[in-house]
């Protein structure tokens, strides 16, 4: 018994319960504790934040925060589908509704809240409903059907997003609000009303001060009779309006319960009796209840450090909030609304009324400390940042306060929170906004006075949309011309060359631009040519940077990284014996990389045609690491041999990844593809990826990672392979032909017009008839390719072009490395060079190849 863990239960397996369980076992707590968790639901945690995205096609498993199994893995006993009925605070048992009897040395209450649903005669007709679980709006669908009007009653944040929902899908809406105007607890009454306007103007019919009195089952439908006014006939109601904390387990067990409800806790999240929490929406801490989930993760990381024999206290949160609310963008910082008793005499207001614009934005100031109290936005949350960290650190305001919302001028120093762009030189938002104002309107300008983009160069795209954005709102002329040689955008000019037929670099030139060409369009134009033709760098050589015209990724040091591609992950024990040959042999560096390749650094330029020779005779190709094109394509074990493998996911990706080796497009393209819902090949991570489910395949599109990480969405459902694969035909070669250069798909996706709606009816339902087009030019582009490497191996000509010096094939003795762990890195000048390869001084020459 001396060793015997903490016996832990959690009643409540939603957001913050699950919330609570993943960071006890990111802290290792399940060395310490044997956990339970209590969960009424039939399924395990799910993202209620995104709930209203059910309605927009993503089933129960897109929403999933975790499967069974991962509770599993973490040695968490889980049950759903049985609540809690039950706890015996004497004994320390907890008691569930299928009779299972649990001891518990410590107790979490994670039970949440339940809808409000106002005592109104007829509220109990089955085409009323409440707004909360997924098996609420499977019963909102279900209704949906055969309904042409439909009502909300609330208009806070949740009866919002549900009348969005509703409206979505074709339903004409109403929103009931009993006070004057909507998100009371957040907005005033201006920017309630301009709320209200803005959402009208979409068509969804506001109503406010109304007060429904009964609830009347007609033969048509249902009639909603108010205190005052005219009648409402609907063919179905949503109630949403507002919640109460899940205290009935605190209540019949004798814990201390405030008297509006909520578990009373303390500042560790004990409640009264010391052994037991209460996280979430069923705890009040200091009279507050908190509704928005990240105040609640705050509560649910306060419980477990303190459980976990840390001192943590939870002193409130700040709730300010940024969202978009039927498309009109809303955002509070701070206390936006004054509670009622305060002195308004001591505070002060800034306000930006545009009604024209639908824009509003209001400051409330402190008048004896001249700080922050709160804010509200509506109709433009730009602000919103510089806003929020003014807020929290409790500075005192700039002298011109209002330039913290009044776009177009300069905060004080230290009083913004712009949106930093460029983290190689610390380049904001502001800075290259204030560098348009300035009359610099092209990427190359901004980039020369702000130090944008003159780093790792990843942030051009985030600076070329804001640059649009700025211009377009000063009223200044833009261009989505490529550059002074091609007055033209890409999009424009691939159709140029494609109907045409130009092949080569001068082609393009001398038959759609003018002049020599420069540093923008070359590139361009090589990418445009490999994408219509599969003209790689091996054929056109003197328009590529350094990574395309050398085929690897020149590294730290001058020296260049080698990947051969491994599809899918799968790999022979003869391939990986000669890899590690040739690491040995020609003394590289080795790490395996995250799209399941490995990655040998080191090599010198002129050994790069040596080292690929021993790979192509064990059957390796490139792995593309230095094209805008595919690059991987990462895959679980599957069904072959995972237990929980429902497809054989490594067979399609290999497929996938043999078929699409090669692809050049706007920007990197990386896949992946899970064998089942449990998603060990992060595939919606991924500008692709396929997850198999009972039914098929479900393809997604438009992901990333990176610093702007985003969630892949669904595109189809229910695939077999060659369905799949011919979607993935069409979407690739439909991005490639209408996507901005260096503009990634998720990027690509969020600007296209209709978005994935959009999308669907061009991918899915050919609605442009561009389907068979798209396909067939994607297989002349699959039946043209040659791996590059190979190119130059067999080509003495090409050969002769790696070296690192013009006139001499010696090699540059300038290069150096130190042994660190084993293995050899750059030598960072200075010191002892432990390893290296030493040779003859190097002459002095010109060098061919610059860093890039």
């Amino acid at each position: 018994m001396k060793n015997r863990k903490t016996r832990l239960v959690i009643i409540g397996n939603g957001m913050v319960g699950y919330k609570f369980c993943e960071l006890m076992t990111e802290s290792r707590g399940g060395d310490r504790f044997e956990i339970t968790v209590f969960g009424e639901e039939p399924r395990p945690a799910y993202d209620r934040v995104h709930l209203t995205e059910y309605f927009t096609g993503h089933d129960a498993d897109a929403l999933s925060l975790a499967p069974a199994q991962w509770y599993r893995e973490q040695g968490i006993r889980l049950y759903t589908g049985d609540p809690v009925v039950r706890v015996e605070r004497d004994g320390r048992i907890v008691e569930s509704a299928g009779g299972k009897r649990v001891a518990y040395d410590a107790l979490v209450l994670a039970t949440g809240s339940r809808p409000f649903v106002p005592p109104i005669p007829g509220v109990d007709d089955p085409r009323v409903f409440v707004y909360r679980t997924l098996e609420d709006l499977d019963a909102i669908l279900a209704r949906s059907l055969e309904s042409a009007t439909a009502a909300v009653m609330g208009g806070g944040l949740l009866g919002l997003e549900a009348a969005r929902a509703l409206h979505d899908r074709g339903l004409h809406t109403h929103v009931l609000e009993t006070n004057p105007h909507l998100m009371a607890r957040q907005l005033d009454p201006t920017g309630g009303g301009l709320l209200k306007r803005e959402i009208e103007r979409m068509g969804v019919r506001v109503h406010t001060s109304v007060a429904t009195a009964a609830i009347e089952d007609k033969e048509a439908g249902l009639t909603l009779r108010f205190r005052e006014g005219d009648p409402l006939a609907v063919d179905l109601l949503v109630i949403s309006a507002g919640i109460r904390p899940r205290d009935d387990l605190a209540r019949a067990c004798g814990l201390a319960v405030h008297e509006r409800g909520g578990i009373v806790v303390d500042d560790t999240m004990r409640t009264s009796d010391p052994a037991v929490y209460a996280i979430g929406e069923c705890a009040i801490h200091d009279n507050n209840v908190y509704g928005l989930v990240a105040p609640c993760y705050q509560m649910a990381e306060t419980a477990v450090r303190n459980l976990l024999g840390e001192e943590k206290s939870f002193r409130g949160a700040d709730l300010s909030t940024r969202l978009k609310l039927m498309g009109v963008e809303v955002a509070t910082v701070g206390d936006s609304v004054l509670p009622p008793g305060a002195d308004e005499a001591k505070t002060t207001s800034i306000v930006i009324q545009d009604d024209i614009a639908g824009v509003y934005k209001k400051m409330t100031v402190d008048r004896q400390t001249n700080r922050l109290i709160g804010a509200i936005l509506i109709g433009s949350t730009r602000d919103y940042g510089r806003l929020v960290q003014t807020y929290r650190a409790g500075t005192p305001l700039p002298e011109k306060p209002i330039s913290l919302v009044m776009e177009g001028t300069e905060p004080a120093p230290g009083g913004g929170a712009a949106e930093l762009l460029c983290t190689c030189n610390n380049v904001t938002s502001d800075d290259v906004a204030a560098a348009v104002r300035n009359g610099h309107a092209d990427l190359a300008a901004v980039c020369r006075a702000t130090q944008a983009g003159t780093g790792c160069g990843g942030c051009k795209p985030m600076v070329e949309q804001l640059i649009a954005k700025e211009c377009a709102r000063l009223g200044m002329e833009t261009t989505k011309q490529i550059c002074v040689h091609f007055p033209l955008s890409r999009q424009e000019l691939f159709d140029i060359v494609r109907v045409r037929r130009y092949a080569t670099f001068d082609e393009v030139l001398t038959g759609a631009g003018q002049g020599g060409g420069c540093e923008r369009c070359q590139p361009l134009v090589a990418s445009l040519l490999a994408s219509i033709y599969g003209e790689t760098a091996a054929r056109q050589p003197t328009i590529q940077d350094t990574n395309d015209r050398f085929l690897a990724n020149i590294q730290r040091g001058g020296t260049y990284s080698v990947v051969p591609r491994i599809p899918g992950g799968e790999i022979t024990p003869r391939q990986l014996i000669v890899l590690g040959e040739i690491a040995e042999e020609f003394g590289l560096y080795c790490k395996v990389t995250g799209g399941q390749r490995i990655d040998m650094f080191g090599a010198p330029v002129e050994r790069l045609p040596e080292i690929w020779e021993r790979l192509i005779e064990v059957g390796f190709e490139s792995g593309h690491a230095y094209a805008k094109g595919m690059r991987t394509v990462k895959s679980c074990v599957g069904s072959t041999w995972c237990r929980f493998g429902v497809l054989d996911s490594t067979a399609l990706a290999i497929r996938i990844e043999h078929r699409y080796k090669g692809l050049r497009s706007p920007h990197k393209l990386k896949s992946a593809v899970s064998g089942c819902i449990r998603e060990c090949a992060e595939a919606r991570g991924k500008d692709f990826g396929i997850i198999a489910t009972e039914d098929g395949w479900n393809l997604y599109v438009g992901g990333n990672g990176g610093a702007r990480p985003r969630h892949a969405e669904l595109l189809a459902a229910g695939l077999d392979d060659e369905t799949c694969i011919r979607y993935i035909d069409r979407f690739l070669m439909f991005y490639i032909r209408t996507a901005d250069p260096l503009m990634r798909t998720s990027t690509w996706l969020e600007q296209l017009d209709g978005g994935l709606d959009y999308l669907k009816r061009v991918i899915v339902e050919d609605a442009l008839g561009l389907g068979d087009k798209l396909e067939a030019e994607m297989a002349d582009l699959v039946g043209a390719y040659e791996c590059e490497w190979t190119q130059v191996v067999r080509d003495p000509e090409k050969r002769r072009r790696f070296r690192a010096f013009v006139n001499t094939p010696e090699a540059d003795a300038g290069i150096r490395f130190v042994s660190e762990r084993g293995q050899i890195r750059p030598a960072s000048g200075g010191g002892q060079v432990e390893s290296g390869r030493r040779g003859k001084p190097a002459p002095v020459l010109k060098k061919e190849v610059a860093d890039v």
